[in-house]
């Protein structure tokens, strides 16, 4: 197992905290931009009414 201080980390946009690299974003971890489900649902909109 590795250890976490090892993993690459990014800092989400929306609470600005920083996440480490999990297993399932192992294929697209250049995509990823959100720590979670309900940080990529709260991400800003631009340019559309609610």
């Amino acid at each position: 197992m590795r250890k976490r201080d090892g993993l690459p980390t990014k800092v989400c946009p929306v609470c600005a905290r920083p996440f480490a690299w999990r297993r399932k974003w192992a294929r697209h971890w250049d995509e990823v931009r959100y720590c979670s489900e309900r940080c990529r649902r709260q991400r800003p909109r631009s340019g559309v009414p609610a």
